[in-house]
């Protein structure tokens, strides 16, 4: 089945909105005559809006980094899916592992915020991934399968394909080091399979990107295996050049 690629630049905690329009006036030219290939930023909250505003009618789509799952509520410092869907956003990033490490998400969390992003027609890319002691004790299919079945537990199942999954190896990002193809083919496919053990008929159906320093003298061998979908960008995203070329090495071959 043909899955569209999609490349998508997570900026972190990057960019003033200053700096984050000087970077889409960069970029926007770079992917415009691209084909095949859905393409998306997630910058700072406070840059959504602006972002969005300078992207319309073009071929990027805003992506938020995280959301609470309570549409409302005492909650200070979160934002709600309404919230987002206010300013017009395409979708949101969800249990990156950064999120998970420094501010406590739980795969519990996760099971509440994707169907809450579906049911506000945001699409989730929903990130996994295991740390360099889960693979050298062997524990990555068991980290990988906890993950995606606690976080698609509560997901409607007529909704799944509109899941983006993201396999993040946590001892890859921001280190440098990157899966190599047969390894990232590997884990991804195995959580394309986990997938296809509760909805068989919608496996081949979701989108699974692998995310982990990703490069643009890499992209190439990696979009080439047949499970992977496209890229979660980290570090390169923040270059417009880089991350453009990585868009490019994403475009199906004719």
């Amino acid at each position: 089945m043909n899955r569209t690629p999609l490349v998508a630049g997570n900026w972190k905690m990057h960019k003033t909105i200053a700096e984050a329009e000087e970077y889409i006036q960069a970029l926007l030219p770079r992917v415009s005559d691209v084909d095949g290939v859905e393409v998306g930023i997630c910058p700072s909250y406070l840059s959504l809006q602006p972002l969005v505003d300078s992207t319309r009618g073009s071929r990027v789509a805003i992506y938020a980094q995280n959301m609470h799952e309570a549409e409302h509520g005492a909650y200070t410092g979160e934002v709600s899916a309404p919230m987002l869907v206010e300013v017009d956003v395409h979708g949101v990033v969800l249990g990156h592992s950064e999120r998970r490490q420094y501010f406590g998400e739980t795969d519990r969390a996760l099971a509440a915020k994707v169907p809450a992003a579906l049911a506000a027609g945001l699409q989730p890319i929903l990130c996994v991934g295991e740390t360099e002691d889960e693979r050298e004790a062997g524990d990555t299919e068991r980290k990988l399968r906890h993950q995606v079945q606690e976080a698609l537990a509560r997901a409607p199942d007529d909704r799944i394909p509109d899941v983006v999954i993201a396999y993040e190896p946590i001892w890859a990002i921001g280190t440098g080091i990157v899966a190599t193809p047969d390894q990232a083919q590997e884990a991804i496919a195995f959580v394309r399979a986990l997938v296809a053990g509760r909805w068989p008929e919608q496996s081949e159906r979701v989108r699974i990107l692998y995310g982990g320093s990703v490069k643009p003298e890499g992209a190439g061998d990696l979009i080439a295996q047949p499970d992977i979908d496209g890229f979660l960008v980290g570090g390169a995203s923040l270059d417009p050049e880089a991350f453009a070329a990585i868009v490019r090495a994403a475009v199906p071959a004719p």
